[in-house]
């Protein structure tokens, strides 16, 4: 896919973004006008064009979504890197079938690009493990997950 332009998500990295992943997340500051970059894992595409997201509804990013909708979404996978471009609103303020205070994003992917640079290969994927109780990050990590395949937009 390199120097190529998708308008959707391909059907390579569709799947990779149906589960728990780590990537990151670029928006625009609302105050200092500047990108502002923050590591998500609660992301689920839905389709090849669009990618929800859950955040804490207290995020800077909810801000700076309201006040600028385009965003980035990086995602290393299949050995290189992408940039997925698109356009996000708040779906849901508060995602009322899980207990911490949640938002839903919904981004509307408008380009996907291979990004890594030439010659490269990633080599291994990036990896976390949770640092808070194991059974109650998996229980909530279901719930988040459930809630964000269920979303109706």
């Amino acid at each position: 896919m390199a120097n190529q332009v998708e308008h959707e998500l391909t059907t390579e990295l569709l799947p990779l973004l149906q589960k728990e992943r780590y990537v990151t997340l670029a928006t625009v500051d609302f105050e200092k006008k500047s990108p502002n970059v923050n590591a998500i894992s609660w992301v689920y595409a839905p389709s090849t064009k669009a990618i929800r997201f859950a955040i804490d509804k207290r995020s800077r990013i909810i801000t700076n979504i309201k006040e600028q909708p385009g965003v980035v979404l990086t995602i290393i996978a299949n050995g290189s890197t992408y940039s997925v471009s698109g356009k996000a609103t708040i779906a849901a303020e508060k995602i009322e079938s899980v207990p911490l205070k949640l938002s839903l994003i919904e981004v509307e992917v408008e380009e996907v690009r291979d990004v890594m640079f030439y010659g490269a290969k990633i080599v291994q994927n990036p990896e976390y493990d949770k640092t808070y109780d194991a059974d109650a990050a998996t229980k909530l990590d279901r719930q988040v997950m459930e809630a964000l395949k269920a979303f109706e937009s």
